[in-house]
Formats: structure tokens, C-alpha cells, sequence
């Protein structure tokens, strides 16, 4: 179902596609088959680009899972973590996270580093509130069941809380991928020479179309494999989530 909804997506994003080609009759906006007839050639070079700025995305929401699920655990569970950092949380999550680039360059040189700790700080925010909000939808009478049987912390953690809290994580997850590729376009678009977002940004500046809309559809393409990843992730790490969707 997931490979057919794809595809379908794909062909109607095409159709969309040639008919703003025909209508527009302009140099500026190819016809996809003559994009993905071009992409057909330089293969090596985009999966190059396209390469480095998976590995930066990896990174970043590895990083962010690492920090932002312990800190929602925290607190979801405990009130006076929940009182001191809420207002801090809900002042900075509203804010165009892509500001501070400048700041992070600034601070951590031009390279990768500036770059994954800007998409950290875009993504970080999003997994604590859905984590933290995860928790406070667990109803005390699981947690009273746990009492009862004389559940140790770790136990309820592992057991109870983590388990309840993973369709946050994944939703956060999804939205982080979306918002996190947008900002990835503009972060590389400086001292890079690789990444999708160097690719397209050279590609314009060289007037060279096809190869523009060939990056901007690779971006396309990149979303696709890291929303299958995280739903093959859910799959596996989460079955009753699907079946319970099956049965409704």
C-alpha cells in the first residue's frame, strides 16, 4: 500500500508538473522527462549530493532522539522540571529556528558542525513536547498498575512509558523530516560543497534548469526514503500501532 500510494503520488506530481511546463512555455521550468531524462546521466553526482545531506539529517535526528527523549520523559513525569522549563519551551519553539544560523556559524565555524547543530535545534524542540505530551496522556491507572506490582523506575520507564510514548516519537519525527530538509536547503546554500541544497543553488546560479529541478525533485526523493525508513522503523520497533489501525 505505502509503495502504490508513492508511485500514485509520484505520477500526479508529474502531471502536475508537465501541465505548469505547457501552460508557462518558458526555459525556466523543463519538462520532467527531460529533467529525469538528465538525472539519468549524472547519477554519481547526485547520489554524491544527496549522500552528504542524508548523513547530516541522520545525524541530527540521532542527536535529537538522544537528547530530546530523556528531557520529555523528564518532563512528562516530573512537575517541577515541567514548571521551570514550559515557559522557556513555549517561548523558543514558536521561532524561526533557521535565524540562528548566523549564530551557529559564527560559533561552530562554517563547516558540518554549524550545520547539524542548527537542524538539532530545529528538530530537539518538536521531540520534547510531543514526548512530553506523550506522557501526560498515559492514564494513572497504569501507573498504579505498575505500583502494584512493585515496579521498579527503570521497569516503569521501560515497560510503560517508553512503549506509550513511541507514536509521539514517531509523529514528531515526521514533522521534524519535512521542516528539517527545508532548513538543510538554506544551511548548505553556505561554505558547502556538497549537499542537495549546494546542488540546486549552483544549478540556478549557473542558469542550468534541468539541473535545478533534477535537485529539487532529488530532494523529493530523498523525503520518500526517510519517511520509509521511519515507517519501516514504526513496523518494527512498534507492530501493535499497525494492527491497532487495522482493526479500526
Amino acid at each position: 500500500m505505502f509503495v502504490k500510494n508513492q508511485c500514485l503520488g509520484f505520477v500526479s506530481f508529474l502531471i502536475f508538473w508537465e501541465i505548469c511546463h505547457l501552460l508557462l512555455n518558458t526555459h525556466t521550468v523543463p519538462s520532467p522527462l527531460e529533467t529525469l531524462a538528465y538525472m539519468l546521466t549524472v547519477p554519481g553526482k547526485l547520489a554524491l549530493h544527496c549522500g552528504a545531506s542524508m548523513l547530516r539529517v541522520l545525524a541530527a535526528i540521532g542527536i535529537s532522539l538522544i537528547i530530546g527523549v530523556p528531557a520529555g520523559m523528564l518532563l512528562g513525569v516530573n512537575e517541577t522540571c515541567k514548571k521551570l522549563l514550559s515557559p522557556f519551551l513555549y517561548f523558543i519553539y514558536p521561532m524561526p529556528k533557521i535565524a540562528f544560523l548566523p549564530v551557529f556559524m559564527l560559533l561552530f565555524g562554517l563547516g558540518n558542525t554549524s550545520k547539524i547543530i542548527l537542524m538539532i535545534w530545529i528538530i530537539i524542540f518538536q521531540m520534547i513536547l510531543s514526548v512530553r505530551d506523550g506522557v501526560e496522556q498515559i492514564l494513572p491507572v497504569h501507573f498504579k498498575v505498575m505500583n502494584s506490582f512493585c515496579a521498579t523506575s527503570g521497569q516503569r520507564y521501560r515497560y510503560l512509558i517508553f512503549p506509550a510514548i513511541l507514536p509521539q516519537i514517531f509523529s514528531g519525527l515526521r514533522i521534524s523530516i519535512g521542516i528539517t530538509l527545508a532548513s538543510l536547503f538554506f544551511a548548505e546554500n553556505y561554505a558547502a560543497t556538497y549537499g542537495i541544497g549546494y546542488y540546486i543553488l549552483s544549478a540556478w546560479t549557473k542558469m542550468n534548469y534541468v539541473e535545478m529541478f533534477g535537485g529539487i525533485l532529488a530532494i523529493g526523493f530523498l523525503g520518500i526514503i526517510l519517511f520509509d525508513l521511519l515507517d519501516s522503523l514504526e513496523r518494527f520497533s512498534a507492530p501493535w500501532l499497525k494492527k491497532n489501525a487495522a482493526e479500526r
